[in-house]
């Protein structure tokens, strides 16, 4: 869609840069992808991770598991909110209008995380924000997440993508979008919003989502 039918909304909560995710084509290799840097603006991506909270266990997080405040709560607020949502939906010709959203953090990954796959059809869109600052360990490649020409091999990748420096990556989910990253142990906030699908497998995970949400509030992070 051309940029000037993209939405205009005013901007509130966190100032993202939404111009930036209307200007930067969408890749189709090895499918329709759109990465934006600094989708957090420099300045307020260090008051975000700041605010952040520590995060010890493994896995993801709903918002309503942790104590967000000041700028990591706002930024919440900001992603789960329409003009986010009509952006995606312009940039990839998609009707989102009735998507329930999903929404997790993660604050460390394990050994075990970051193995190829899909994400479950039930999502129709994945929205992953990177919240750490640059660094060596990133330099290295690991964790770095890549996506894949097929469901086989890490190392056959078109595309990294560095968990730093606020950088989006939105990708409509389909039969061959396969990503994942080589192992990293540590810690690598990450927010992950979903566009949900309607019907029945939606319906579980946004259940299993909500149940989640309730146990980790009684299991401190």
């Amino acid at each position: 869609m051309p940029d000037s039918l993209l939405p205009t909304h005013p901007s509130r909560g966190v100032g993202l840069d939404y111009e930036a995710l209307g200007r930067i084509p969408v890749a189709t290799d090895p499918f329709p992808h759109t990465v934006v840097p600094n989708f957090v603006p420099p300045a307020q991506l260090v008051q975000v991770i700041a605010s952040l909270p520590e995060i010890n266990g493994g896995g993801s997080y709903p918002p309503s598991a942790l104590r967000l405040r000041g700028a990591s709560a706002e930024l919440v607020q900001e992603l789960e909110g329409v003009r986010l949502r009509d952006a995606v939906a312009a940039r990839f010709g998609l009707d989102l209008a009735d998507s329930q959203t999903m929404l997790t953090l993660r604050g460390r990954t394990r050994e075990k995380d970051g193995q190829i796959h899909r994400d479950s059809v039930a999502k129709l869109v994945t929205i992953l924000l990177y919240l750490n600052p640059s660094g060596a360990e990133w330099s290295r490649q690991d964790g770095c997440l890549r996506l894949l020409r097929g469901p086989d091999d890490l190392e056959d990748y078109a595309v990294e993508v560095p968990p730093v420096d606020g950088t989006l990556l939105v990708f409509p989910n389909g039969p061959t979008t396969f990503h994942g990253h080589r192992s990293f142990v540590g810690r690598r906030y990450a927010i992950q919003l979903n566009y949900m699908a309607t019907g029945a497998k939606a319906r579980h995970e946004m259940r299993r989502h909500k149940l989640s949400a309730l146990v980790k509030r009684l299991v401190p992070a």
